[in-house]
């Protein structure tokens, strides 16, 4: 392999993944921030869900929120919440419910009317997303899904699909978090920004 041509490669496919995201994801992006400004102004709370990079999105996306992104907006705490940090939760659920439904059990426990679910899934097909979005939805929860490809099984089943244009499971995951990076941008300015 050559490694300098694989470094521009790379970096070419991923430059042009965002760029397909900023054609054709502009909509989705905004009405994903205006669902989720709406949960917190009104009193409600997000929980994250996903396996792996995406487990790790979670934490990332739960983090900015709670603690802040934009330095230069001075606010409170939003409530988000990471599923995936929790070991002892992970692996007694796995052990004892099945893995396919751990976060499906956390939602049911710490979800309420009004929350907001993000449910990370690169393929879409994740089995235990999957349960953690009927779960939500036996709660009255909406359901924003970031998925890849052609979106899976839960393009389907969530309430607001925000597909990343890629096949790459690096350039699903990083439009990921491009996204929820701006999007975090977007709430904090509509609910702290000066107008």
């Amino acid at each position: 392999m050559d490694a300098k041509k694989f470094i521009i490669d790379s970096l070419i496919e991923s430059s042009q993944t965002k760029i397909k995201i900023k054609d054709n994801l502009q909509d989705e992006i905004v009405e994903a921030a205006e669902i989720l400004a709406d949960c917190f102004k009104n009193g409600n709370k997000l929980l994250l869900c996903g396996n792996g990079g995406s487990a790790a999105d979670c934490q990332h996306i739960a983090a900015e929120l709670m603690i802040r992104l934009s330095h230069n907006i001075k606010r409170p705490a939003l409530p988000a919440i990471a599923l995936t940090t929790d070991t002892s939760n992970l692996t007694a659920g796995g052990n004892d419910i099945g893995f396919e439904n751990v976060f499906a059990r956390n939602v049911e426990g710490l979800g309420s009317k009004g929350d907001v679910l993000l449910a990370i899934s690169t393929s879409g097909n994740s089995p235990n997303i999957i349960q953690a979005t009927h779960s939500a939805h036996k709660k009255d929860m909406k359901v924003i899904g970031f998925l890849g490809g052609s979106g899976g099984k839960l393009k389907e089943l969530v309430d607001f699909p925000v597909i990343i244009p890629s096949s790459n499971v690096q350039r699903i995951q990083e439009g990921h978090i491009t996204i929820a990076h701006i999007i975090c941008e977007l709430v904090e300015d509509k609910l702290y920004g000066k107008a």
